[in-house]
């Protein structure tokens, strides 16, 4: 690469160009090698679920797969080309025979976007498609789809990649990359993702574009991010530890005064009140537990984990995992935190947890 080209985006270089280098889809990509084995290539397909996931990818695979060449497959963005107008422009195109495959590939991203009267004109097509037309509709929100347009396709469901996938990607990418990350920095990377590879990758990019150096921690990770240190998280997993209400409290204005995003900050509290009880009643998950956090992280959860007087209990996590799902509905994000605090207390005047003297 010259000095004048910009950097490849991640997420446009480890982009799979096989079914063997998707991750996470296995349901989809068996059924569609199987297809492609036999022959028996659907005139339409519908990839549903959330960003990130692969479905465009997964869609360029299959068009190669099936012999279609750069010529033959074209690329439509619904949210910019939405109207009757150019749904009717395709419709035209698509009965053109194909320059040099057996079949043109239209790939239509964001379907649902379509009007209307657009996906009325795009019926028609599907209804009666050329032999050498094969569609692959893309949607986030298969909800929003016509049921006459999804019964004429053939549905495959992408599901979120599941975090220790994410880790072991972006682990993998970052050697290729020729950098080192802490396990701990690439299962924060994974959680921030929320199940979507390209986030994952541009988060990534982030983080190694800012590094000083091969090697990356997971202070790093935090800084670049803006997620909340773990000292802050360690914090109130602390105070609920020994049932000070006052020190939780405090350990949650701490975060918002350093103006963390508080549903990170919630989602980073949840994983570690689990890891907690996972530590105490599953003692054989150990291991798996160990390599989603840092060292020093570990040993002050499995300590909590195996201290007897702990106030950690089952209805801390309800009471936490209650909390996130408010936080996005509140008028200060902080509030359901502080509220599951005070409730754990029964009794906000005597500052304790748990009904403790």
């Amino acid at each position: 690469m010259s000095k004048n080209e910009a950097p490849i985006a991640l997420y446009r270089r480890y982009r799979p160009k096989t079914f063997k280098e998707v991750l996470g889809q296995e349901q989809v990509v068996k059924v569609l090698e199987g297809a492609v084995k036999e022959g028996n290539i659907a005139h339409a397909y519908l990839f549903a679920g959330t960003r990130g996931t692969g479905k465009t990818s997964v869609a360029r695979i299959l068009a190669r797969e099936i012999g279609t060449s750069e010529k033959d497959l074209y690329e439509i963005d619904a949210a910019s080309n939405r109207g009757i107008d150019d749904v009717r422009e395709l419709r035209e195109a698509v009965n053109t025979v194909p320059f040099d495959s057996k079949y043109k590939v239209y790939i239509v991203d964001e379907v649902h976007m379509l009007t209307k009267e657009a996906f009325n004109a795009l019926l028609k097509t599907l209804e009666e498609p050329p032999p050498h037309a094969v569609f692959v509709l893309a949607t986030t929100e298969m909800h929003k789809l016509p049921d006459t347009v999804i019964s004429r396709c053939e549905v495959h469901q992408f599901r979120k990649p599941s975090r220790s996938v994410l880790k072991s990607h972006i682990l993998d990418v970052a050697k290729r990359e020729g950098f080192t990350l802490e396990q701990a920095s690439g299962e924060l990377i994974a959680l921030l993702a929320e199940g979507s590879f390209r986030d994952a990758q541009g988060i990534l990019q982030k983080v190694i574009s800012s590094s000083k150096d091969k090697k990356v921690s997971v202070g790093e990770v935090e800084t670049v991010t803006g997620a909340p240190k773990g000292t802050l998280v360690n914090a109130l997993v602390a105070a609920l530890h020994e049932g000070d209400a006052a020190k939780g409290l405090s350990a949650i204005r701490g975060a918002a005064e350093a103006e963390v995003n508080i549903t990170i900050f919630a989602k980073l509290l949840l994983e570690k009140i689990r890891a907690v009880l996972l530590l105490r009643f599953a003692s054989d998950m150990k291991d798996e537990l160990k390599e989603e956090f840092g060292d020093e992280d570990f040993v002050f959860l499995e300590s909590i984990a195996g201290d007897a007087g702990s106030k950690i209990r089952s209805d801390t996590l309800s009471a936490f995992l209650e909390a996130y799902g408010a936080i996005g509905r509140a008028y200060i994000p902080q509030l359901p935190l502080e509220l599951a605090v005070m409730r754990l207390s029964g009794g906000e005047e005597s500052g304790t947890l748990f009904g403790q003297e």
